[in-house]
């Protein structure tokens, strides 16, 4: 349990210190947006080498689609839900939504990550700068936008901890369940995290990159695509 606790801490930092160095240092827009977009292909990488391969091994191809359109489907309702409140606010919904998106993606990934601790797998310096190089970039963007947005800054440092906590907490659940799940759940627990994570790239994270960046995201997210997947085959 304690390795559960080690690595969950491990992979959810990153949340938490991509919200803290956009305390430290105001991030120009055209920066923000190559970050985001590094983040974005990275992002992207992890679903086609990471999550959704590792899924089909595990479960087959049913338990992964179910998983994707649940996950589809619920970071849908709840952008609706988040675009609703913002619109009676006239806030951009840009930083809640790479929040959710964050939250919907990390939940899923690090229960998978729990099971495998429980089950006797290691896990791989790769593993762990896969999950960093996606994660940090989506909370610096996320918390940049929110503060911008008007929301202060103890707010948006105690969002971010409690998405991080939230997700370090579902690698000791996923050490915990691991002798009651099999490997179809596996499977559909991948397949939530990337079918939220396709949603929140088409719907928020890549547009974000687009609004701020210009003609610079192609560019960045294909070197950020690039990078993870070469860690993602290296491991």
């Amino acid at each position: 349990m304690g390795q559960a606790v080690l690595w969950g801490a491990v992979a959810a930092s990153p949340l938490l210190i991509g919200a803290l160095l956009a305390l430290v240092r105001r991030w120009p827009d055209r920066l923000l947006g190559v970050i985001l977009g590094f983040g974005a292909g990275a992002l992207m990488a992890s679903i086609a080498f990471e999550l959704w391969e590792q899924g089909v091994e595990l479960g087959g191809h049913l338990p992964l689609i179910a998983g994707v359109a649940a996950g589809a489907l619920c970071y849908y309702v709840a952008a609706r839900i988040l675009d609703a409140r913002q619109a009676k606010r006239k806030a951009d919904a840009g930083g809640p939504s790479l929040a959710i998106g964050a939250l919907l993606d990390g939940i899923p990934e690090q229960l998978v990550l729990g099971i495998g601790l429980a089950s006797g797998e290691g896990v791989g310096v790769a593993l762990v700068v896969a999950i960093l190089v996606s994660n940090l970039p989506e909370s610096i963007g996320s918390a940049s936008d929110l503060m911008a947005g008007g929301m202060r800054r103890s707010r948006v440092v105690l969002l971010w901890a409690g998405v991080a906590v939230l997700c370090a907490l579902a690698t000791v659940g996923g050490f915990a369940l691991a002798s009651v799940v099999d490997d179809s759940f596996r499977a559909g627990a991948n397949g939530f995290a990337a079918g939220a994570l396709l949603v929140m790239l088409v719907d928020s994270m890549v547009p974000e990159a687009q609004k701020k960046a210009t003609e610079s995201t192609g560019l960045a997210t294909v070197i950020g695509f690039a990078f993870a997947a070469w860690l993602a085959l290296a491991a």
